[in-house]
């Protein structure tokens, strides 16, 4: 059951006292899922889970086809965690706080984005139609 702002009331896992906090990273730029997880402290499925419900959690891929995670990316699971685990958050909740704090997009500003993308495409073709039209009309009349 869950209350208006996101949480859930009752039955929320606690998270043992000795998680890694932010501060205590290892100094790497780049970490691999299985370090993510262990860091983390949850299974690498759940990472694979949160990256597909969370915009804000985008691993690269290396050469090999792994899963690369910037020291970011680490910190925005760990911030995911505790408002899951420790502070009982559902993942709609969790995801609202966090665009309230600007750490994760939200939907409209990715759709405002798409939306002018798709602008600069119509743009782009618009200009190759005159620049052709303009050829055919031959170069005194430019």
């Amino acid at each position: 059951m869950s209350e208006p702002g996101g949480r859930r009331t009752g039955g929320a896992s606690e998270v043992p006292e000795g998680e890694p906090s932010r501060g205590s990273l290892p100094p790497k730029l780049y970490f691999r899922i299985g370090e993510v997880a262990e860091l983390v402290g949850v299974e690498p499925h759940v990472l694979r889970y949160w990256e597909r419900e969370f915009r804000s959690i985008r691993p690269t891929k290396s050469a090999k086809g792994q899963r690369v995670y910037s020291r970011r990316d680490v910190e925005n699971l760990m911030r995911v965690r505790e408002l899951l685990y420790r502070e009982g958050f559902t993942i709609a909740g969790a995801k609202k706080k966090l665009q309230r704090s600007g750490l994760e997009p939200s939907e409209a500003a990715e759709s405002a984005v798409e939306d002018a993308s798709k602008i600069r495409e119509q743009l782009l073709a618009m200009r190759v139609e005159i620049e052709a039209f303009l050829a055919e009309l031959g170069p005194g009349r430019r």
